[in-house]
């Protein structure tokens, strides 16, 4: 059923830019929240876009694919940056708020605009009007999440988070690692990392001794055999992950001409080649650790890392088989999901999708043509992996500068290579805007 209304579910950042974005262009809001008669275990007020984890919303470093991000919504006019900005506090190169203050002020903004009525209450199934947002996140309710499972198809709908670090390509040392896949003639599938026994014995002890994160109160930590974490497999004795993830059967080191000891597996991530994920590698290891730990398998002693691994909970769609770029629904017009439900992973990710949505709902609502950035940008580089990805490996993914396409003309220097790609990014953005007047800058 179509309305001359907006419909969005969920008061979060994805929820709150998109109820403002369309309510800053005259459209009508109605905007759910089931805070407070129903709490999640995360929140503790009722304040939208209340942030629970930290206060950093990510590095603000131009030259980062985050401070990239952050950047162009601020061109495209995000409440969600102009508050944080507003109530940011000293944190060095990162963006760190008060998030009490970010988030009460986000929360007058939304309750004062004369086009916006919230609505308390906790919406059980999906409504039938159009256009609709659902930006529930990842602590969606039962009863929600049961009503988006129908549309989505059950086994398209995650619960649970089993993310393995991704690496730079360009610095995965090819001497070493050697492309594969088992029992296979010639050049495979795979890139591998051979250990001997004796580099297997200080990367298993590395791994036993490095800190974990502590999970929270809220999230499940009862693992399944599908995504048990490495250090967790490890734990079960020595030789569990040579019959696990680092299995070396079928395979033969060019430099020895015998089977390692040992094995890590690299998938290529993207279509570029860009990046490499570590198969089987999800963790609870804290960064800091992941990266030293990592750093002692052979190949990749100098790993630049576009994302590390990570368990938690989490609700997500599986987007390249049910999202178009535009992130509604391919069989279901103006059914749009935003924020973390796309398989976006941070705050500031998730607001652009919140902004993107918002924009488009006005666009489909004022019978104008709907929109995607262009991939070189942030917000289309995220867009073109939530919608075209592999989707047999698909995770949820932050922004980093893995997601984009190469530059026309390589260049070879890493820092010059990222000032390249932002300002190459920051163009297409300018041009994108000047062509798509209903996305002009309030």
């Amino acid at each position: 059923m179509s309305s001359n209304a907006l419909t969005v579910i969920g008061g979060g950042l994805a929820g709150s830019e998109a109820a403002w974005q369309a309510a800053a262009r005259g459209v009508k809001v109605l905007l759910y929240e089931a805070r407070p008669s129903l709490m999640n275990g995360a929140h503790v007020t009722s304040d939208f876009a209340e942030v629970v984890c930290s206060n950093s919303f990510g590095s603000n470093e131009p030259l980062s694919a985050p401070g990239l991000l952050k950047n162009e919504l601020r061109q495209l006019g995000s409440l969600i940056i102009q508050t944080a900005d507003q109530f940011s506090l000293p944190a060095g190169s990162a963006l760190a708020v008060d998030r009490s203050l970010f988030a009460k002020r986000i929360t007058e903004v939304l309750s004062s605009h004369p086009n916006i009525q919230i609505i308390r209450e906790e919406v059980k199934e999906l409504p039938k009007v159009r256009p609709l947002i659902i930006a529930t996140g990842p602590l969606t309710s039962p009863l929600l999440a049961e009503s988006l499972s129908q549309v989505a198809q059950s086994e398209r709908l995650h619960f649970f988070d089993a993310i393995s670090p991704i690496i730079d390509a360009e610095t995965i040392d090819r001497s070493i690692a050697f492309k594969a896949s088992r029992y296979d003639d010639g050049e495979g599938d795979y890139l591998n990392c051979p250990m001997r026994e004796n580099e297997y014995a200080i990367f298993y002890k590395a791994l036993m001794e490095g800190e974990k994160v502590i999970p929270r109160e809220f999230e499940n930590t009862a693992y399944f055999e599908g995504c048990m974490p490495v250090e967790v497999l490890a734990e079960r004795g020595e030789q569990t992950l040579l019959f696990g993830p680092m299995k070396p059967v079928g395979l033969v080191d060019p430099r020895s001409g015998k089977r390692p000891f040992a094995v890590v597996q690299l998938r290529q991530e993207n279509r570029f080649a860009s990046s490499y994920n570590m198969v089987g590698f999800q963790t609870k290891l804290k960064y800091g650790d992941q990266k030293r730990v990592f750093r002692l398998i052979p190949g990749l002693e100098n790993a630049e890392f576009f994302r590390f691994g990570s368990l938690h909970r989490n609700t997500f769609i599986h987007s390249p088989l049910l999202l178009d770029p535009t992130l509604q629904f391919r069989k279901i017009p103006g059914l749009f999901v935003s924020g973390q439900l796309t398989g976006v992973e941070g705050y500031m990710e998730s607001a652009a999708m919140g902004l993107l949505t918002g924009l488009n709902a006005v666009n489909l609502l004022k019978n104008e043509p709907l929109v995607f950035p262009p991939p070189t940008t942030a917000h289309g580089a995220l867009i073109q992996y939530l919608t075209g990805c592999d989707s047999k490996h698909f995770q949820p993914m932050n922004i980093n500068f893995g997601l984009f396409p190469p530059l026309e003309n390589p260049v070879k220097a890493k820092d010059l290579r990222k000032r390249k790609v932002v300002e190459r990014a920051l163009e297409d953005l300018k041009l994108w805007m000047q062509n798509s007047a209903p996305l002009k800058v309030i």
